[in-house]
């Protein structure tokens, strides 16, 4: 077994990728998306407000298709986009080429996207809503898939080039203005204005994103696109893409036919229900998750030739990453009630409970995605295809399922937790037997501790209305972040 498999050996740790590196790319990525966080959740609060849980699954369902139909037309395109950006990023020529590509690609992709959600507009209102007049919905959707497909693959190029402050201010920019232009569609169309809410938010993102990647770009000599000459990367994004594509395809359609389910054997409020409970948690979580993934993957992609300083990589961001969504999960857990009496209304307090649930499942999903990253780094495309096509997103379905139709709302906590847990174990056995990667004891530690510690605080949430286990409760989560800050701390000075 290789040594830093064990240990993470201190020879694989270079300048780029200390604790203190990735920290700052995360806190840089992390701050944008606590203020698009914010941005969402004041646009739930509005859907809630003015549409109610209805209205909340309505919009859970036309997110939910728009989302599926893009991930489906761009044949997985933005992350092997994102590689190989990252990789040819040392000499301008080879930059310029794989940008020209990749600009053609998404244009062409997001046409045939677009004309998938007109075509097909009366097949999928009927399939998502029975027989009602939602065609002309969907025909507009197409609009949005458009604009969603570019926009990814503009995201994308921002994303390879470590453009950290342009990708920045075009996220933030784009997603105020678009929650400006939202608003008052839901005030005045009630749920007409769904739609239209989500083409003004691609759209405006769309104006931020090439402002900014024309900016990043200028100084780049320009290269036309031509099929015969560029053919060996047209065919090297493609091989890579249509991995990604068939693995996202799979888990929207899945996450499609849960939604559907949901409402077949409950009702409508019900996809409300879980979908706002799904949005807070993944809301909050997602600093983590999306400040990771913007510059963990790229840090990971550069590094995939040499294993020990990938796996020195591996265990610095599943340390740091269980230090940052402990207190975060804990967070959620304590203060439910208030998130749902301000993000939402009185209506959905029945998902307390499962928000709480859902915070655990949360911190599980954390301590898996660093792993979940080697098989598509190391390019093996057919792993990758199993474990997050297929694997992950039959449990995905299937658990929280039997769960739901066992015990109710509050069953699709229960499975989650089972869920990301398969998740975590897989992940963990599957690196082991390939790439011979095992989580260091200090790993193991952290993220035992941090489980015990959340399921402390979620079996004394059952009894918060008492204020001496709320006090408790409390303690431990300020106790709690301070060792995290500290760990933090320690762990930059140690370096």
């Amino acid at each position: 077994m290789n040594e830093i498999g064990k240990t993470g050996s201190k020879h694989s740790i270079d300048k780029e990728n200390t604790y203190r590196s990735i920290l700052k790319g995360i806190s840089i990525f992390g701050g944008v998306k606590i203020f698009e966080i914010f941005i969402n959740l004041i646009r739930g609060k509005f859907v809630a407000l003015f549409l109610g849980p209805g209205g909340m699954g309505y919009s859970s369902i036309f997110s939910n298709v728009a989302t599926t139909i893009s991930n489906l037309s761009s044949f997985g395109l933005n992350l092997a986009i994102v590689k190989e950006v990252a990789v040819a990023n040392e000499t301008k020529e080879k930059l310029s080429e794989v940008i020209a590509v990749a600009t053609k690609l998404f244009y062409a992709t997001a046409l045939t996207g677009a004309l998938i959600c007109i075509f097909f507009s009366s097949f999928i209102s009927e399939l998502s809503f029975g027989p009602q007049e939602s065609n002309w919905q969907f025909f507009l959707l197409g609009i949005a898939v458009f604009l969603l497909v570019v926009n990814a693959g503009k995201l994308s190029l921002l994303q390879g080039l470590h453009e950290v402050n342009r990708l920045s201010r075009a996220s933030l920019t784009g997603s105020l203005a678009g929650l400006v232009f939202g608003i008052p569609l839901y005030y005045f169309l009630g749920n007409q204005g769904i739609v239209p809410a989500i083409v003004m938010l691609a759209l405006t993102l769309n104006i931020f994103y090439s402002i900014n990647l024309k900016r990043a770009t200028k100084e780049l000599p320009q290269k036309s696109f031509s099929w015969s000459s560029h053919r060996g990367i047209v065919k090297k994004l493609f091989s890579l893409g249509i991995i990604l594509m068939a693995s996202d395809m799979i888990g929207n359609v899945c996450n499609y036919v849960l939604l559907i389910i949901i409402r077949k054997i409950g009702d409508i409020d019900d996809v409300g229900f879980f979908q706002a409970a799904n949005s807070i948690t993944n809301q909050m979580a997602g600093v983590v998750f999306t400040a990771m993934a913007l510059d963990y993957f790229p840090r990971l992609s550069r590094s995939a030739s040499d294993m020990d300083k990938m796996f020195g990589i591996i265990n610095r961001q599943s340390e740091i990453i269980a230090l940052i969504i402990f207190p975060v999960s804990l967070l959620i857990i304590i203060i439910a009630p208030l998130i749902t009496r301000i993000l939402l209304t009185s209506k959905f307090e029945v998902i307390i409970p499962l928000l709480r649930w859902m915070a655990l499942g949360v911190a599980l999903k954390a301590m898996a995605y660093p792993v979940s990253y080697i098989t598509f780094a190391k390019d093996n495309k057919k792993l990758f295809f199993w474990l997050e096509g297929i694997i992950g997103n039959l449990l995905f379905v299937a658990v929280p399922l039997l769960f739901f139709y066992n015990f109710g709302l509050i069953g699709f906590g229960y499975g989650m937790v089972i869920e990301q847990t398969l998740c975590l174990l897989i992940y963990w056995i599957v690196n082991r037997r390939i790439y011979g990667y095992v989580p260091t004891p200090r790993i193991l530690t952290i993220f035992s501790l941090v489980l015990l510690l959340l399921s402390i605080v979620l079996a004394l949430s059952y009894s918060s209305g008492n204020l001496f286990i709320m006090a408790t409760m409390i303690v431990i989560a300020f106790i709690s972040t301070l060792f995290c800050a500290f760990r933090l701390k320690k762990m930059i000075k140690i370096e």
